[in-house]
């Protein structure tokens, strides 16, 4: 099954942005503590400090990893196996790899409705099942 992912180069460069997001946050704390600001505004640049650190390793880890996730490279599971559908489709994953039948794994790649391993077509949006 084909799956599309987040590209290295996105990836890349949302974690040079997120590193700018970083140093906005040290620089807006710093000049709102030194300026005397109510003690929310200095709280702000914390905020944004975190969520550029949690934002920076997400992005970087998916710019250098091999199994990454993301919403631009369109590959095949022999090429790099999707692991959203690892993480929460394990079994239905092994079944359709293991038998290579259209709607093995008991989903309809289109809609997302149940399927059963012998139907051609969706019950649901009755588009091929590939």
């Amino acid at each position: 099954m084909k799956s599309i992912k987040p590209g290295r180069g996105p990836s890349f460069m949302g974690g040079v942005i997120s590193v700018a997001l970083i140093v906005f946050g040290i620089f807006w704390t710093a000049m709102a503590a030194s300026m005397g600001a109510p003690f929310f505004f200095p709280i702000f640049g914390v905020v944004f400090i975190a969520v550029g650190i949690a934002q920076a390793v997400y992005n970087f880890k998916n710019a250098t990893g091999k199994n990454r996730f993301s919403s631009f490279d369109i590959t095949d599971d022999t090429e790099e196996p999707d692991p959203l559908n690892q993480r929460f489709h394990p079994r239905d994953s092994a079944q359709s790899e293991a038998s290579g039948e259209p709607g093995a794994a008991g989903y309809c790649p289109y809609c997302g409705a149940a399927t059963a391993s012998d139907h051609l077509f969706c019950r649901k949006c009755g588009r091929k099942i590939v």
